[in-house]
């Protein structure tokens, strides 16, 4: 069982859900997100749910890479090892290319791949030296095909983590480190409040059961929830890109 777990991006949305869930598990938890104050307030109710578990917050932006070696390192220490890692901080901004919103699409696309790319490396470096450990990285359905407008630079980071995973997993094959990647559909959360009409959407609750069920499995490639996704993946492979169009 993986005991000591590593989530960032906790303050809120399926980072906030998966804490919960896993505080049900009893297991102990090590947060980061940029919002401390929201972080204690997590704690306190983690603790309330169960209050045999260890739960370690501190602040982490993910775009200050640095930063990100140091807490993960901190995290070790403190808990005397990390078990499992899952790099989920990201965020959502943008809108279509050559519309005047470079800005947002570039934030979007360092915060979702080079700084996951800098979660990854802080995490691998640990697992390594001890030999032992189970990374996650929280993609997304958008990576299996391109998308348009708001989604269009958000898709092309998930579909760049689902590349970085499948390359870090065939690096690793034979050896006790672990690397899953988990593609959520739907899910309601903070980074999609104001998106109103999306097909099988489901709440944040039911979102992170299904994604912890699939980390637990410590499959290569997971779509959650498994219906409609584990399905629905395999069409839009072969869709034509007017039925990508009404997805998004």
């Amino acid at each position: 069982m993986r005991k000591n777990i590593l989530i960032t991006g906790a303050s809120s949305g399926l980072g906030k859900g998966m804490a919960i869930e896993y505080a049900k598990m009893g297991r102990n938890l090590a947060l980061c997100a940029r919002r401390v104050e929201r972080l204690e307030e997590l704690k306190t109710e983690l603790l309330a749910i169960n209050p045999d578990i260890q739960v370690l917050i501190k602040s982490l932006d993910v775009n200050d890479h640095d930063a990100v070696f140091t807490v993960f390192d901190e995290f070790n220490q403190e808990m005397g090892q990390l078990d499992r890692v899952i790099v989920n901080a990201g965020m959502g901004k943008g809108a279509s290319v050559g519309t005047g919103y470079f800005h947002a699409n570039k934030e979007t696309a360092v915060t979702n791949f080079v700084s996951a790319l800098a979660q990854c490396e802080a995490a691998m470096g640990i697992f390594r030296a001890q030999n032992s450990g189970h990374l996650v990285t929280i993609s997304s359905i958008s990576a299996v095909r391109g998308f348009r407008r708001a989604l269009t630079v958000y898709a092309a980071t998930k579909a760049a983590i689902t590349a970085l995973s499948e390359g870090i997993r065939v690096d690793l094959l034979n050896s006790p480190i672990k690397v899953s990647t988990v593609h959520p559909g739907f899910i309601r959360s903070e980074i999609n409040e104001k998106v109103e009409k999306v097909p099988f959407m489901v709440d944040t609750e039911t979102g992170c059961k299904a994604i912890i069920k699939a980390i637990e499995k410590e499959g290569a490639n997971s779509y959650v929830p498994t219906w409609p996704w584990a399905f629905l993946q395999l069409v839009m492979r072969i869709a034509p890109l007017s039925w990508l169009k009404k997805m998004s």
